[in-house]
C-alpha cells in the first residue's frame, strides 16, 4: 500500500479499563468514518500511566497500571475493535511476572508487533523493566517501527528502526509539561517544545513518516502536552492537535514521500558508519 490515511490520538486515559475502552471504541469509530487506516493511541492508554515520575506515586492506594498479557483478553478486545484498521496502543505488559511499558500494533487478525520501552526517564524504572531492542515489522499499511515516549530523545532509536526498513515511525507517549517552572500556557511550555522538536527531527534525519500520539489532560501530578501529530519525511507537520485532545489526520503517499525526500540527499544512503565509532570509558565518558 502506498497512499495511507493515518491519525495520531491525543486523549486522556486512566486506571479503569472499561472507561479506556469506551474512549478507544469512540475514537476508532470516528477514525473509521474519516477513512483512517493507521491509528496510533498514546502510551499507557490501557490502564493509565504513572501518577508521578518523582518516585512518589501520589496515592498510597493506587495499584499502578494493570498488568496485561500480550496474548490476553484485553489485546484481543483491542484487535476486534481494530478490524481492518491498523491500531497502535500502549499498555503495561506482564511477562512471567515482569512488567514492561509496552506498545502493541494490532489488526483484526491479531498482534502484528510489540515494543518494550527501552529508555526510562527519572524513576520509571521503579515500575517497569526495560526493553532491549528496536525492530521494524510489516503491516497492511507498510513497514512500521514503534517506540515509546523517552525513546525518541535518542537518535539511535529511530535510526535503528529506519535501518531496519521502517517507512513509518510511530511514537506513543505520556509526555508531560515541565516539572519545574511550568508554563501557565502549555503552548509556551519548554517540554512541549522539546516534544515537538524531537518529532520533527526524528522524521527529518531518517527521512521517514512520523506519527506521534500523546496523552492529554492530567493524571496524578502530571499535566500532558497532547500535541499529537503526523510529520512528513522532510520534518514538516502535516496535522497537529495542539495542546488539546483530538485526532491529527493526514493522508500521504508514503512511497512517493520517501522517494522525494531521499532523492538528492539520502541520509541513510549517505551514512559513513566507519567514521562513527567512539571509544567509551567504563564510566561512560568519551575517550579524549
Amino acid at each position: 500500500m502506498s497512499s495511507v490515511r493515518m491519525a495520531a490520538v491525543a486523549a486522556e486515559f486512566g486506571r479503569d479499563l472499561d472507561e479506556d475502552f469506551a474512549v478507544i471504541e469512540h475514537v476508532i469509530k470516528q477514525a473509521r468514518e474519516e477513512g483512517v487506516q493507521l491509528l496510533a493511541f498514546p502510551e499507557a492508554c490501557l490502564g493509565g500511566y504513572l501518577l508521578s515520575l518523582d518516585g512518589d506515586t501520589g496515592a498510597e492506594d493506587d495499584p499502578g497500571p494493570p498488568p496485561l498479557a500480550l496474548d490476553g483478553p484485553e489485546l484481543r478486545r483491542l484487535a476486534k475493535l481494530a478490524g481492518d484498521m491498523t491500531v497502535v496502543a500502549g499498555y503495561c505488559e506482564s511477562d512471567g511476572g515482569i512488567r514492561y511499558n509496552s506498545v502493541a500494533c494490532v489488526t483484526g487478525d491479531g498482534v502484528l508487533g510489540n515494543h518494550r520501552k527501552v529508555h526510562q526517564p527519572l524513576n520509571e524504572d521503579a515500575s517497569y523493566a526495560s526493553g532491549d531492542r528496536f525492530r521494524a515489522f510489516d503491516t497492511p499499511v507498510g513497514r512500521i517501527g514503534m517506540m515509546i515516549c523517552y525513546d525518541k530523545a535518542f537518535p539511535e532509536s529511530a535510526r535503528a528502526l529506519a535501518l531496519d526498513g521502517a517507512e513509518i515511525g510511530v511514537c506513543v507517549s505520556a509526555w508531560p509539561g515541565a516539572r519545574t517552572k511550568p508554563a501557565a500556557d502549555l503552548n509556551e511550555d519548554r517540554w512541549k517544545r522539546r516534544f515537538d522538536l524531537f518529532d520533527r527531527a526524528r522524521a527529518l534525519e531518517n527521512q521517514i513518516v512520523w506519527v506521534s500520539a500523546n496523552q492529554s489532560g492530567t493524571f496524578g501530578t502530571l499535566r500532558f502536552v497532547a500535541s499529537a501529530k503526523v510529520v512528513d519525511p522532510g520534518g514538516e507537520i502535516l496535522a497537529d492537535t495542539g495542546v488539546d485532545a483530538g485526532l491529527a489526520v493526514a493522508q500521504l503517499d508514503v512511497a512517493a514521500a520517501l522517494a522525494t525526500a531521499r532523492r538528492s540527499m539520502g541520509h541513510l544512503r549517505d551514512r559513513r558508519p566507519e567514521t562513527y565509532a567512539q571509544a567509551v570509558h567504563p564510566g561512560g565518558a568519551l575517550a579524549a
